[in-house]
């Protein structure tokens, strides 16, 4: 018996509103999976927690690390808690920027701060902001400043075994530390991969100020380059013109507008220079004397009279030649033939590699060197 036409009617509507409901709940279902199988490739989830940040490498930042945002701002309160009202027991130097003294902030940190008398100025904090953002394994942190109280401050990282020349000049008193020639090249290569890095800024930060006394080293005689940028500091963002009568001044220079990389590659010399006599170069050479610096330490390096003699038998013969060559290759009196840093630390680099291959095959002490004329012939 034939259904009526409107139950037929009633049917295929319901079948089609289920089929329909059907289809929805199918392709919902598929979606539901694609997302879940792309999430699974991908490893991602919306409820995954955000990456764990790379940890601070003390030779700057990993590309995972946050961006650092300037120095910190200290206040008086915090700095002379830290320093114990900046007691003299905890003054350990004094240098261009004033008084340094060691502090211990309350997260355990320890540093040097370095605190003059001066008004503050806006510049200033704008320039520390600038010289904070500076992180390599060479160069020594700065983390923060105050000026308050009619004070200027820098906070630093501090280093436990001070300044190069406090172990390097010879001051007639027994050294509690034996710098040796292959610890002197390598710190060297550290206070020169410092320099490089100051230079391959954009743009290139020009130490200004770089001697002996601000290459410091820490508990493992790694070489730090202090004060880079401090000068600038000093003498106001403007410029003027450099201190005369610096063994370390640059002769082609006569004003803050003409210190270029060059100049910097000069103090090195004299820095190196240093470190192969083991005394100051503004003791070197007589002060009656009316040659420039080059020219008397090269007439006078026709000897090795000028030796260390506390480097005893601890370099070769052809190490120490080398040493000596580059020193005067960065002495040059024109600023155009003398090498860059980036080649002054990849020489050092190799210098030291062959001082240990000669000495490991050979034993230290095996080759003493005597300087001839022949070093600067060619």
């Amino acid at each position: 018996m034939a259904l009526p036409t409107p139950v037929v009617a009633g049917i295929a509507t319901g079948a089609a509103a289920l089929l329909l409901l059907a289809v929805l709940a199918a392709a919902w279902l598929i979606s539901r999976r694609r997302r879940h199988d792309r999430s699974s490739d991908t490893g991602s989830s919306s409820e995954a927690p955000p990456p764990t940040l790379a940890e601070w490498g003390r030779c700057g930042r990993t590309s995972s690390a946050p961006e650092f945002h300037g120095a910190r701002q200290f206040s008086v309160e915090e700095l002379a808690h830290a320093t114990n009202s900046f007691a003299d027991a905890n003054l350990v130097g004094a240098g261009s920027f004033g008084l340094v003294y060691k502090g211990l902030l309350l997260d355990g940190t320890v540093v040097a701060v370095k605190r003059r008398a001066a008004a503050p100025r806006q510049e200033f904090a704008d320039e520390i902001k600038r010289l904070s953002e500076i992180w390599h394994r060479n160069v020594v942190t700065l983390i923060g400043y105050c000026q308050e109280g009619g004070l200027q401050m820098l906070v630093f990282e501090y280093l436990p075994n001070g300044s190069v020349s406090g172990h390097l000049y010879d001051t007639g008193k027994e050294s509690m530390t034996r710098l040796e020639f292959k610890q002197r090249l390598s710190i060297a290569i550290g206070a020169a991969k410092g320099l490089n890095h100051l230079h391959t800024l954009a743009p290139p930060l020009i130490h200004r100020d770089f001697k002996t006394s601000n290459v410091l080293v820490d508990e493992n005689f790694i070489a730090k380059v202090s004060d880079a940028g401090i000068d600038r500091l000093l003498r106001g963002l403007e410029g003027s013109a450099p201190s005369n009568g610096s063994v370390y001044q640059d002769p082609e220079v006569h004003s803050l507008a003409q210190l270029s990389e060059s100049s910097d590659v000069y103090s090195f010399a004299v820095f190196l220079l240093e470190l192969i006599t083991g005394r100051e170069a503004a003791g070197l050479i007589p002060p009656e004397s009316k040659e420039s610096f080059a020219h008397w330490m090269e007439e006078h390096f026709s000897s090795n009279e000028l030796v260390d003699p506390r480097l005893g038998g601890s370099f070769t013969s052809e190490g120490m030649t080398e040493l000596v060559g580059l020193a005067f290759q960065c002495l040059s009196p024109s600023a155009r033939r003398r090498p860059r840093m980036r080649l002054v630390a990849a020489e050092l680099d190799r210098i030291l590699e062959k001082e240990m291959t000669l000495t490991t095959v050979m034993g230290d002490g095996t080759a003493i060197v005597t300087l001839g004329s022949q070093l600067f012939t060619s």
